[in-house]
């Protein structure tokens, strides 16, 4: 095991509340990277959104997409509007706000309302029992908000259609209850006003990973009563200290370590929450590192872990950063204690909006150092193309290999030995694919992942099967997320899709396609993109939902 030195930086003279500690097993290599970053300005320079920071082939999409810089100054006129609509929709008797969004436009305002203590349902998913269940609850009480930032994800747009119709079957004005989340010219923004929706237009020089203080993340949470104003107070105390060519700047430490160690290999990010307030914390940034870092066959990999005493975090691997955010402390050399087998750690304490905005700026940084633009997404449209030209009845249909009971089994080709035809045989190929030093096993739900939880414990069950890093996604949800790294990122991971047949389909209004047919169409054509890339890829269909013990069952 690697020894680890750690240093500490803190807002205790700045007036934020952030402590930050970073432990790593080469001083001299982090110190150079944090003290070149200052001399190069790079944190002054994000502030006045220089765009030439990540290199020439970045500038276009870097010169319209910075504007997250100063969001906790120029979303404040937000609050007061939010507020007020709040009051109004209060006094309607809408009580319940569902949110209709998909990655960057639902998992800010989760783990915000998460921290808050406030209810957001959130809808993200095209599976026809999470949709309906959704439907049938509290109709009465609802108000629905649909986000988009191209007003164009077809997620939400079935989303949106669903709702207007339960609107209206319930004869329910739907113009009384939607209210539209979305950048200024899109699709969306022209519908939703000739609907007679209330719209509110969000920054369109600032990428969906990078909106939690716009629109998008402040407009549900403020409707859900989340109070949307502490967190940009929190987000501006901050901002001074990350705005500093300073070797004390936490952003350019932070992103300064996380470029570093990627650079020497270690390139999985495992992130885990030690007393936070905000346990949905590691979504949201799991989906920030991985679409921003994930391409050029590079990237930085989150794993996000459900306790501090998880598979890859205690015992770690060699490739991973431990990562802690929350007020305790837990890293040392003495029993009981974490130490990372990598000798890079990192443990964050600050609220949630510093915490965001600290992240951000990170994430810019540690993709300079990595040399990357992390601003834009060049894998992400690739499984949306296969999802629509399935939907359209082009693509080739998958012939399964075997069925073994209610589990139906489908590979991509060229890896899966002819003679593995139980369940357990092709799972265990499938990990037979790992490269010990630097694979990981990504595991991707295509369920209703409220009804489906128990299926997420097999990430920990895989991990200890393994001794690798494993993650674990409900689809299509992880298309919004890490789905730019699976493609975009390092080729060195193996991929475990599992689908099923609903209770019951659900149609998607005026629509050639139903739920099941989109959701089943984004796992084909998901699995056939990575395939192209090379990447193993498994898929196990249940008949129903009582059939998953089956799956849980094999991969044990």
């Amino acid at each position: 095991m690697t020894e680890t030195a750690w240093n500490t930086v803190s807002g205790t003279d700045t007036g934020a509340a952030f402590e930050l500690f970073f432990g790593y097993p080469d001083e001299a290599s982090f110190a150079a990277t944090v003290q070149a970053l200052v001399a190069d300005g790079v944190a002054s320079g994000i502030a006045r959104k220089d765009k030439t920071l990540w290199g020439p082939a970045a500038e276009d999409e870097s010169g319209k997409r910075l504007s997250w810089v100063s969001l906790s100054e120029s979303s404040r006129p937000l609050v007061a509007e939010i507020a007020a609509l709040q009051v109004e929709l209060r006094v309607a008797g809408l009580s319940r706000v569902v949110l209709c969004g998909m990655g960057g436009s639902s998992l800010a305002p989760e783990v915000i309302c998460g921290a808050a203590g406030v209810e957001l349902d959130v809808l993200d998913s095209s599976d026809p029992d999470f949709v309906r269940t959704a439907l049938e609850d509290r109709l009465g009480e609802t108000v629905v908000v649909v986000s988009s930032k191209s007003g164009g994800t077809v997620e939400t747009d079935s989303q949106r259609r669903a709702y207007e119709k339960a609107f209206t079957d319930a004869g329910i004005d739907p113009a009384q209850r939607i209210v539209v989340v979305t950048d200024p010219g899109s699709p969306l923004e022209k519908s939703a006003r000739e609907a007679g929706y209330r719209v509110f237009l969000a920054d369109p020089e600032v990428g969906g990973r990078y909106s939690a203080l716009t629109a998008f993340g402040l407009v549900p949470s403020g409707l859900a009563g989340a109070d949307i104003g502490r967190l940009l107070d929190e987000a501006e105390a901050i901002r001074p200290a990350l705005e500093a060519d300073s070797v004390d700047n936490p952003g350019l430490r932070l992103g300064g370590l996380l470029g570093v160690a990627n650079l020497a290999g270690v390139d999985k990010l495992v992130l885990a929450n030690a007393g936070a307030t905000y346990a949905g914390f590691g979504d949201w940034a799991e989906q920030l590192i991985a679409e921003s870092t994930g391409k050029d066959g590079k990237g930085i990999l989150p794993v996000v872990v459900e306790a501090l005493d998880s598979p890859n975090f205690v015992p770690s691997t060699g490739d991973e950063v431990l990562a802690t955010f929350g007020p305790d402390f837990v890293f040392g050399p003495d029993a009981g204690q974490v130490r990372p087998t990598s000798g890079y750690g990192i443990h964050v304490d600050a609220p949630l909006g510093a915490q965001m905005l600290l992240w951000e700026y990170a994430t810019a940084v540690a993709g300079r150092v990595i040399g990357i633009s992390p601003f834009d997404q060049p894998d992400v449209e690739s499984a949306k193309a296969a999802a629509r030209e399935m939907l359209d009845g082009g693509g080739e249909t998958p012939t399964p290999l075997f069925v073994q009971g209610p589990v139906t089994v489908y590979a991509s080709p060229g890896w899966l030995p002819p003679e593995a035809r139980t369940v357990s045989a092709a799972v265990a190929a499938l990990l037979s694919e790992l490269d010990q030093e630097h694979g990981y096993v990504s595991v991707q739900a295509y369920l209703d992942r409220h009804r489906d939880a128990a299926l997420a414990g097999v990430r920990d069950t895989l991990a200890v099967l393994t001794s690798r890093p494993v993650t674990f996604g409900w689809g299509p949800r992880f298309l919004h997320s890490t789905g730019q790294y699976h493609k975009g990122g390092p080729a060195t991971g193996v991929y475990l899709q599992v689908t099923g047949d609903p209770q019951a389909d659900l149609a998607v209004p005026d629509r050639p396609f139903t739920f099941h047919e989109f959701l089943t169409a984004q796992a084909v054509g998901d699995g056939s993109v990575l395939a192209s890339h090379g990447r193993p890829v498994l898929r196990l269909h249940v008949s129903g939902p009582g059939d998953l013990d089956v799956v849980r069952e094999a991969l044990s």
